[in-house]
């Protein structure tokens, strides 16, 4: 028995059935397979278990709460059920983890873990999917003939969205990729969404599996990059690459545009630099990112390949699903806008100490999930210009939020 349970971080979302307001618990790690729905009721239970709980305290609190006494049997029922679904941490939970970890260990490739929900699973319905962005409201038009007598690109920073929502930003960012020579290196920096602790920087040596083929990964060189990085362990959090789609959805449209043959990719996911954002640090003067950056560097200076930076990442996040006391309507879209804009101009010139300032002055206001992959390709890439191909913002009514993303060119 669980004498004091402890939620573990889960997204946790409002969903009107008949009338009633019920709350969805998913785990966008996927270490729970399944979400569960449970009432109000539940849900401020839930909301107490911390760790420092226990029943007799959960009972007390639900009282206090709503005037009422709930059973204590039925308390432990909701204790149990969420043990079940793998949303407590636990033992039953740890043992979970130990075995999606060794079965993911197993497998030499990543799977694509979204297909069939966030795009089609079959190849013919998903290249359809795929052309119909460019014809989507916003996006380029038609999709241009590939090419390979146009410069070759420097850097690209594209969403991690829904392609369902950003599809017309996607567009434009592989588009741009179609018109320039084909690269033959390519480092994805994507947005580590769940990794926790002191890591900064994850790769994996698995490949990226798709419904269009297997993007393959470049093992000798991440292997040659994890030994150079003394600052951190690239393969400690490596199960954080199994579910999350930053990396994913770059790899998936990677696929799109230039096939599987010809190139190899450098998998990096990149946690959160938010500690250096209250402290005003400057991100390359802590070691673990400067350690880092200096162990990429010398390695892409000894690569004779054409190589392309990708950004995986989207910028605002604002309103109450994301912890705003604000519903995110059409004048907070206006300032996001503009915010973002002018943030922009910082990656237009290539200046990565600018765009940092720019987050940190108001303490990441917008909460810019993406400030860390795009920080790190700036400063891989100082000083090269880059081009706006599109700015766009997703309104979520039903949880009066609002998410804003877009993708720049880089020379």
């Amino acid at each position: 028995m669980i004498e004091k349970p402890k939620v573990r971080a889960v997204e946790a979302f409002p969903v009107e059935q008949q009338g009633q307001t019920y709350i969805l618990l998913r785990d966008p790690s996927g270490i729970a397979p399944e979400p569960i729905l449970i009432g109000m009721g539940a849900y401020f239970l839930v909301a107490q278990m911390d760790g420092t709980n226990e029943r007799l305290d959960l009972q007390a609190a639900f009282t206090r709460r709503f005037g009422e006494i709930i059973p204590s049997e039925q308390i432990q029922q909701l204790i149990e059920a969420l043990d079940q679904a793998y949303f407590l941490e636990s033992a039953r939970y740890l043992e979970r983890v130990r075995a999606v970890a060794e079965e993911f260990a197993r497998n030499p490739e990543r799977p694509p873990a979204l297909a069939g929900l966030a795009y089609e699973k079959e190849p013919a319905q998903l290249r359809e999917q795929i052309a119909a962005f460019f014809s989507h409201p916003g996006g380029p038009g038609q999709i241009p003939t590939p090419r390979s007598d146009g410069a070759a690109l420097s850097g690209l920073i594209a969403p991690h969205i829904d392609p369902r929502r950003g599809g017309a930003a996607y567009a434009h960012a592989y588009a741009e990729l179609l018109t320039r020579e084909r690269p033959e290196l390519v480092v994805i920096l994507g947005t580590s969404h769940y990794g926790a602790g002191p890591q900064l920087f994850t790769a994996t040596r698995k490949d990226y599996a798709t419904p269009l083929g297997v993007v393959r990964t470049d093992r000798e060189f991440v292997e040659r990059l994890a030994a150079r990085y003394n600052a951190g362990a690239l393969f400690e959090q490596e199960l954080l690459h199994r579910n999350e789609h930053s990396i994913e959805f770059q790899a998936l449209f990677l696929a799109w545009a230039l096939g599987t043959i010809g190139y190899q990719v450098i998998p990096i996911l990149v946690g959160s630099f938010h500690e250096m954002v209250l402290s005003g640090e400057t991100p390359a003067y802590d070691p673990r990112v400067g350690g880092f950056l200096e162990s990429l560097r010398a390695e892409l200076e000894a690569e004779s390949r054409r190589t392309l930076v990708i950004a995986g990442v989207d910028f605002a996040h604002v309103g109450k699903k994301f912890g705003d006391s604000y519903s995110a309507d059409e004048k907070v879209a206006e300032w996001v806008k503009q915010e973002d804009l002018a943030l922009i101009e910082n990656i237009k010139r290539g200046d990565p100490d600018g765009f940092f300032a720019d987050i940190a002055k108001d303490r990441d206001a917008r909460k810019i999930c993406g400030l860390s992959p795009m920080y790190t390709l700036l400063e891989l890439l100082r000083d090269h210009p880059a081009r706006l191909l599109m700015h766009d913002i997703a309104m979520e009514p039903q949880t009066e939020s609002a998410v804003s993303f877009a993708s720049l060119a880089i020379e």
